[in-house]
């Protein structure tokens, strides 16, 4: 395994629908959508990338096509996303379901968590 060398950790999320997600990502945290792809009359997979960070969304509907073993995967992943500044993420995700309160964590993180509209975790965290 030495040999071996991870180059990228990319998640991919599944949801029952990726429109709504997506302006979490594109209009409150600046992400852009590089690559769409149609699955019928909605998306079925797309990826947003921003600063190095890449997020991928696959549509429950898309799975299923695609890969039917993982289709009734329920949401449940949560995302440790590492930024610069805590606060103005903050502010971007204003109104939005806080499940992690601001906080000062025991490794020396100021973070804050919230629940995406897939119904993921995406915890923020700006180091000491």
């Amino acid at each position: 395994m030495s040999s071996v060398q991870f180059r990228k950790l990319s998640p991919v999320l599944i949801v029952d629908a990726i429109e709504p997600c997506l302006p979490f990502w594109t209009e409150r945290l600046g992400f852009a959508k590089v690559v769409e792809v149609p699955e019928g009359d909605r998306l079925g997979f797309v990826i947003l990338t921003r600063d190095g960070v890449e997020v991928m969304y696959q549509s429950r509907d898309s799975v299923r096509n695609d890969i039917p073993a993982l289709a009734d995967t329920p949401p449940g992943a949560t995302l440790y996303i590492e930024v610069s500044d805590v606060s103005a993420v903050e502010r971007a995700i204003e109104g939005m379901e806080v499940v992690v309160p601001r906080r000062q964590t025991f490794y020396g993180a100021d973070e804050i968590g919230i629940r995406e509209p897939g119904g993921n975790v995406v915890l923020f965290a700006q180091p000491a």
